[in-house]
């Protein structure tokens, strides 16, 4: 079973289908990993194993993951009776629990996973790296002295340490693909619109959801099965032609791709510049063009857009009120998030309204470089997996270790604001032994066609047998 552990979601469905291993002693093998190594990680913070094992009993979904077992992120992915804290200790200690499934989870349900349990994040997802203070740091399974990233990165480091197959993610800046690159995981963020929010989230802003996965062809079709509009959802992106499954192996045309090697934001580090240039070459080899071209990337427009970053986390903290009863003090959020908030009365509504104006003008302005190209090939991140701790603010001056953030995290924000879908692909293991990511951003609607991409380079520089040290904690190998 330990073997059975490492394969994709797609081939542990196909054992459970012909008899050959039961829903049960999947779950119980996937148990029995997360308890073994998940003492040091800390990806998985709510078990739901009995529960999970009774659901099996009576009888889960004949979906096409029947069987499976799968993790939840804890933030915004309400599963029925279950805690739902979002990174947040006043949530934690009056026990909230989620009255019903959000329309995603519930599709995830309908597919026939086995959910065994809920994982770390930061709170409301806000950094990174995931070490919130309500739950303590994730560490990366590849070295544990570092971080598995954010703001998926509880589920992340439960993928990368063999728990399950496939877990949950979401992604507002990049929390798909940042943890999928520190973690050496697939971790495609598709299109605004393309997975409903329902019922409670406003597909109009920066988040959208989906999982991190080994393989290609298990981010295919776990888009498969969440992807599609949900009643009144208030964006919709364009209905796929076919299954994303049978992208997998599809042959795409020669395509022009751009390639970005530099850092708006400062240094690159030189494994991320040798990652994406190896991409480029992998991608010549194909058959398709690669010219060093890229969209003018404005290394200010985070900070142009203050008020919307601002604002959306003050509506976070008067949800949170909502929740306890009662107003929110400093006491009850981390001193970032507090910040975060705090800022955002000085802006104004015409403020927010002149941000959100910008921020269709930047989405503009970014996909007229798809007019003349395919793709636009990044590395996913500016740096190596930062140290547990190392981005963890001052509480005295909690804003201003955010160069640091930005530095880390120059390529992967920009594609929330226009929407695009963007794919991180571990095509690169640092001298080191560490995980390193090539982001891949196609047109809006244009997850086919990262697919077909993501396939012919998952085909000629395989990943699918790299593993982290066999003990949890041992030097990387």
């Amino acid at each position: 079973m330990d073997e059975v552990l490492w394969l994709d979601a797609t081939a542990q469905a196909e054992l459970v289908a012909s008899g050959q291993v039961s829903a049960t002693e999947l779950a119980e093998a996937a148990m029995a990993r997360v308890e073994e190594v998940d003492g040091e990680l800390n990806a998985v913070i709510h078990r739901r194993f009995d529960r999970a094992l009774d659901e099996i009993a009576t009888g889960l979904p004949q979906g096409p993951f029947h069987g499976v077992p799968l993790l939840l992120k804890d933030l915004f992915a309400d599963s029925a009776g279950d805690p739902a804290h979002n990174g947040n200790r006043a949530l934690r200690d009056i026990g909230w629990t989620a009255a019903a499934d959000s329309w995603l989870v519930a599709r995830l349900r309908a597919a026939g996973f086995a959910f065994l349990g809920r994982t770390n994040t930061p709170e409301f997802g806000l950094v990174p790296v995931t070490e919130p203070h309500a739950y303590g740091p994730t560490r990366n399974p590849w070295d544990v002295s570092r971080s598995p990233g954010g703001s998926s990165g509880g589920s992340a480091a439960a993928v990368a340490a063999g728990m399950v197959a496939v877990a949950h993610a979401s992604d507002g800046g990049g929390s798909i693909r940042i943890p999928a690159s520190m973690c050496g995981l697939v971790g495609l963020k598709p299109s605004r619109g393309r997975t409903t929010l329902g019922p409670d989230g406003d597909e109009t802003g920066l988040s959208v959801q989906h999982v991190v996965a080994r393989t290609v062809r298990d981010s295919a079709a776990l888009l498969d099965v969440i992807q599609g509009p949900g009643t009144g959802d208030l964006v919709v992106a364009p209905p796929p032609l076919r299954p994303y499954r049978d992208e997998v192996g599809a042959a795409p045309p020669q395509l022009r791709c751009g390639l970005l090697t530099f850092s708006p934001t400062g240094p690159l580090h030189p494994e991320c510049e040798s990652a994406v240039r190896r991409a480029g070459a992998l991608l010549e080899g194909l058959g398709h063009v690669v010219e060093e071209s890229h969209p003018e990337i404005d290394p200010d427009a985070g900070r142009r857009f203050g008020a919307r970053w601002a604002v959306n986390n003050k509506a976070r903290l008067v949800g949170l009120g909502q929740q306890l009863g009662r107003p929110v003090t400093a006491d009850d959020v981390e001193p970032l998030t507090w910040a975060m908030a705090q800022s955002a009365d000085q802006y104004s509504a015409v403020d927010l309204a002149l941000a959100m104006a910008a921020s269709s003008r930047f989405t503009r302005q970014v996909a007229a470089f798809w007019n003349d190209h395919d793709l636009l090939v990044t590395p996913t991140l500016g740096g190596l997996p930062p140290l547990i701790g190392q981005l963890e603010p001052d509480p005295a001056q909690p804003l201003a270790g955010q160069g640091a953030v930005m530095a880390l995290v120059p390529f992967t924000t920009h594609f929330n604001m226009t929407g695009q879908p963007a794919i991180s692909l571990p095509l690169h293991v640092s001298a080191s032994g560490l995980p390193v990511g090539v982001q891949l951003v196609a047109a809006y609607g244009r997850e086919d066609l990262l697919i077909q991409v993501a396939a012919q380079l998952e085909q000629a520089a395989p990943w699918a047998d790299r593993r982290p040290p066999a003990r949890i904690g041992a030097e990387p190998s």
